[in-house]
Order: C-alpha cells, then structure tokens, then sequence
C-alpha cells in the first residue's frame, strides 16, 4: 500500500495506560477527601506538570538548568496580576484561563532568556542559567511595584457569579482544574517527545556533532525545546497562582529550581513518566516529611545520594527493570531478596533515623527536656541506654543489608544472564 494510506495497528496498551492516569486523576479526591489531601493532591498535579516542562531540557535535551524556576516563577507572578486585573474588572478572562496567562508569560520570557543561554551548551549553559536565576532572584526584591517585595502579591481567585455551580472557591473544584490541566499538558509533553523536533532534540542530546554534520542547527533545537519548556512551566506557575492565590520571590528562587533538578532526577529523567513520580515525591517531601521532622533534609540528602551510587537512572528505572523481569517469568524467584532487602532496610533506616532524630533534639530542642517519642518508643537524648540501643540497631542493620545485597545482586546477576539467553534464542543467535 502507498505509505500514506498505510494504517498502524491499534496499541491498546497506550490506550489502557492513558485512560488509568486519567481515572486516578478523577478519582483520587473521592478516595482521599480531606482538606489536606485536596491540597497535597492539587499541588501534585502542578507539580507534574512543572517537572515535565523541566524534564524537555534535562532528560529530552539533556540541558542542565540551575534556574528553570524563573519561568514558572515569572508565570505565577504574571497569572497573579492577570487575577487581580479580573477581579478589577479591567479583563475579561475567566479564571478557568489565567494559568494560560502564565503559561504565555513563560514562553515570552523563555523567547527572551533562551536566546542567550541556549547559545552555548554542557557546563557553560548550566552557569549561564544558574545566574539569570539568581539575577531574576534579586530583581524580584527590587522591584516591589511588580513582585510585591518581601510580601509578595495576593489575588482572588473567586471571580464573578459561578458558571454551573463552578466559582473555583472550593478546594475540590480547583484540584479538577488543575487535574484537567495535569492532563492535557502531559499529553502535549508526550506528543511534543514523538515529534520530529522532539527526536532531534534527543539526537542533540546524544550526539550534537552528527546533528550538526547532517545539516540541523543544534541551537536551534535546543531554543526552540526551551521556549516549549518555558511554556508548560509558565502554565504550572498560573495553577500555583490560583491554588495558593500569593506569589512571593521565594517562587523564582534557587531552592525551586534545585527541587525541580532533585526530584525530577529521583523519579528518572530518561524516562517520560519519570518526573511525574518525582512530582509526586517533591510533594510528599517538602509537605509531609517537613512536617514530621526538621531533619528531613538531611534524609533527602541521604536519599539522594544512595539514588546516584546505585540506581542513577532514579525510580523509573527500577521499575522498568523489574518490568522486564516480570514479562520473561523471572520475578518470582527473587521475592524473597527482595523481602529480605526491605526488612533490613527498615531495620537499619530505624536505627540511624533514631539516632538522628536525638542528635537534632540535642541541638535544637534541648530546651523541652531530654526525652524524646519516636516510633511509639521514648529515647533519652543524654541516656547511654539510648544511644548504644540505637547504634545496635544501625549496626546489625547495616550487616544483614550488605548481605542481602551482596546475595540479591547474584540472584540478579543470574536472572539477567538467563534473559540475555531467552533473547538470544527469540533472535536465533543459538
């Protein structure tokens, strides 16, 4: 048949996997109604959708940002303004928009930086966006008019008479427009990857030399995946306008950008629903572990660190190395490795987490006495007991970890040499 009436077989298991995310995005402020997961759920969803746009540099363009937070911060503050001109009466746009606003915003202001920075690229693109952060950072304490100063710029987000009931007052209401942007916004991310532009840009990912040899222009490619990033990351900038209805410097701070960088490579940047698992750990991270304890950056420090020096690929990773087991029959035999692993992680992480939880008591807090709860158990930050009962427990965790380990990695090791055989007889190499 000609080629342009050849027709693709049906891949139902895309389909399958895309109506999931789109019923787990319905369904999930019915299954956790609380006002704190009505908020957790909808800074998840905008939290998706900013890693993603973070994700078109680092993991599709292999771009290294220090700075992308000036583009969904630059968002916020112009979808803040854009709410306030509404409620003012000085614009007709409805709210259910004003991330669009943003989103805009953030392209215009990517149009504008990322002719510069994308003229170079590796380490020096990386240093070039790291000071436009911190230049962007310090234009925003000086000048109040339009970044509110250390106060901020508020907004209401309850704007006009409710259409069908709909006034976006509600929490609820807000997490399904954020769900509906979280959405289609992947969905275009997802498209813009198996685009022609978006195989290019993995191309100047891998190998800029043989791009540039068969006649693209690598800058090119890198500007215009830029400006696409800085439009999505506008748009998660205007839904965290509406969901928080403030916007302060903090917004286009190094702290954002650094979190956009940890977490989407935690969730797995070389794969596409990688940093949609790292949006879900940025949240639970920076809302509920910050609140159980104020060592919680060190615990992520921590995580990060065993990330990079034993699966650098992030969460995604592991999982599609344990799905590829899974489809050759292999995964059984290694349940009881991987109970194993995970009974003494827990057991050595309680242990060292004891410890550190009395070492920042000691610091911090010596002044509400010595005693501290912690996993149901009272410790005695000044007792000996304490202190030896806990490194005991780090010790003997430690131990029985690196030998579950060292017996998991030959239990792995075989799995993989008996699918490299299954594979090589599917082939008819044997």
């Amino acid at each position: 048949m000609p080629p342009l009436l050849r027709f693709k077989p049906h891949d139902s298991g895309r389909v399958l996997l895309w109506s999931a995310y789109a019923l787990v995005l319905a369904l999930a402020p019915l299954l956790f109604k609380g006002s704190l997961s009505l908020t957790l759920l909808s800074q998840i969803g905008i939290a998706i959708i900013a890693c993603l746009a973070f994700n078109i540099l680092f993991g599709q363009g292999g771009m290294l940002s220090f700075g992308h937070a000036v583009y969904s911060g630059l968002g916020s503050f112009f979808a803040i303004h854009a709410l306030r001109l509404v409620s003012e009466g000085a614009w007709a746009l409805p709210v259910s928009l004003v991330p669009l606003a943003g989103g805009l915003a953030g392209m215009a202001v990517a149009v504008l930086l990322g002719y510069v920075t994308t003229r170079k690229a590796g380490n020096t693109f990386a240093m070039i966006t790291l000071g436009i952060g911190e230049l962007v950072w310090a234009m925003s304490l000086m000048f109040p008019g339009f970044f509110g100063g250390e106060g901020g710029v508020t907004g209401n987000r309850v704007v006009g008479k409710p259409v069908w009931g709909v006034s976006f007052g509600p929490q609820v209401q807000l997490y399904y427009l954020i769900a509906l942007y979280a959405f289609v916004c992947t969905a275009l991310m997802f498209a813009f990857t198996r685009t022609p532009l978006g195989r290019m840009l993995n191309a100047v990912r891998d190998n800029p030399e043989r791009v540039e040899f068969i006649g693209y222009s690598t800058r090119r490619v890198r500007f215009l995946a830029f400006v696409a990033s800085g439009l999505f990351s506008g748009i998660a900038g205007g839904l965290a306008a509406l969901n928080f209805e403030i916007v302060t410097a903090e917004t286009v701070g190094a702290a954002r950008s650094g979190a956009y960088l940890l977490f989407t490579f935690l969730g797995g940047a070389t794969f596409f629903f990688g940093p949609i698992i790292g949006a879900v750990l940025m949240v639970v991270a920076t809302v509920l572990l910050s609140e159980l304890t104020k060592a919680w950056l060190l615990y992520l420090g921590l995580t990060f660190l065993f990330m990079v020096m034993h699966a650098p690929g992030g969460v995604a990773s592991l999982v599609m190395m344990n799905l590829r087991v899974a489809a050759y029959g292999k995964l059984r035999p290694l349940w009881t490795s991987y109970l194993a692993l995970a009974t003494t992680a827990v057991v050595l992480l309680c242990g060292s987490a004891a410890m550190i939880e009395m070492l920042y008591h000691l610091q911090l807090d010596a002044a509400l006495g010595n005693e501290l709860r912690f996993m149901g158990a009272t410790l005695n930050v000044k007792g000996l007991d304490s202190w030896f009962g806990a490194a005991f427990v780090t010790l003997t965790g430690a131990g029985l970890f690196e030998l579950s380990r060292r017996r998991f990695a030959l239990e792995w090791g075989g799995v993989q040499a008996e699918i490299q055989l299954l594979v090589q007889q599917r082939e008819g190499r044997l």
